[in-house]
């Protein structure tokens, strides 16, 4: 079943539902370490999952002579294929993550054709990151330089067209396009107004639902779909939340992703920074109960792959 059918369902239910984000495998590692972080949240029925896209890297190795070495690595590869694999396993649609960064449109015709394939027909359409070595975000010279050119290359194809128009009768592929939704604006966006732009044009290109960057102050939350609304987009907006768990939280993800965190959750993290974790469980419990109360379909949480303080949560709510 496509994910935006399952949000609709919800919808109609009037019954929140969650889904949780994992990190593929470091390379080198199997699948055991994932099934691991899945088997304890099954009983609790997620809606789906999602599987993140990571890019190359750069790794620097000095050669005998003293000189610099460069290679490209990717630290985690298989997106795809765990993604099969738990699909497989667990009979729950999986969500794979798809990036512009470091592929060319050839990459991601290739890349989409091997899901399909697969049986996985939903995906999250990303810019992605820039790489490491990069200033800015340089798309790759066959590539996409935006999030929408890569829906509309996902939406071509459900619609049977390739990117050099040479298959004429063809089999047309059913994905079901998530696009990213920044509540507290994406860091690089001129401002609100434009940074909502860009977020229609993705749904106006194909995408059929958003999922949030995470935010700790459900109020920016729903300013941002009241934003959405008046703009004319009326897909499904599913919240994004991420539980605090440690001290070290309260600079790397305002850093990292752009966000603010309350005063009132920093306050209480650094009066008891050993119960960092328990604090954090707790705030995404009570933001999530709000949501809820608010007929959110879905919850979407993101884990880092890390699902012990998720089970907590889902415990209680589901």
């Amino acid at each position: 079943m496509n994910v935006v059918d399952i949000i609709h369902e919800a919808i109609a239910a009037k019954q929140t539902r969650f889904a949780f984000e994992l990190l593929p495998p470091l390379k080198g590692d199997g699948s055991q370490k994932i099934f691991a972080a899945i088997e304890p949240l099954m009983p609790y029925r997620p809606a789906y999952i999602n599987i993140t896209f990571h890019r190359e890297g750069i790794k620097e190795t000095v050669r005998e002579d003293g000189s610099i070495e460069w290679h490209v690595v990717r630290r985690r590869p298989g997106t795809v294929g765990i993604s099969a694999a738990i699909q497989h396993r667990y009979g729950v649609e999986v969500v794979p993550h798809l990036i512009c960064g470091g592929l060319s449109k050839y990459d991601i015709e290739d890349t989409l054709i091997d899901m399909d394939f697969l049986g996985l027909h939903n995906v999250l359409a990303l810019r992605g990151d820039k790489s490491q070595n990069e200033r800015r975000f340089m798309p790759h010279p066959q590539g996409h330089a935006h999030a929408v050119d890569l829906v509309r290359q996902i939406d071509d194809m459900n619609h049977g067209r390739f990117i050099d128009g040479e298959v004429e009768e063809c089999h047309h592929s059913k994905f079901s396009i998530g696009v990213a939704g920044y509540p507290e604006v994406h860091f690089e966006a001129r401002d609100t107004t434009a940074d909502i732009a860009h977020l229609k044009a993705k749904i106006d290109a194909g995408a059929e639902y958003v999922i949030t960057q995470m935010f700790f102050d459900n109020r920016k939350y729903f300013d941002f779909v009241r934003r959405c609304r008046e703009a004319g987009i009326t897909v499904p907006i599913i919240p994004g939340l991420k539980p605090l768990s440690t001290p070290r939280h309260l600079e790397v993800l305002p850093e990292t992703f752009s966000v603010t965190i309350p005063e009132e959750l920093t306050r209480e993290v650094k009066a008891h920074p050993e119960s960092a974790r328990e604090i954090g469980t707790e705030w995404t419990i009570t933001k999530s109960r709000e949501l809820m109360a608010a007929g959110v379909p879905v919850l979407h949480y993101y884990t880092m792959s890390r699902t012990t303080n998720i089970q907590k949560i889902v415990s209680t709510l589901f």
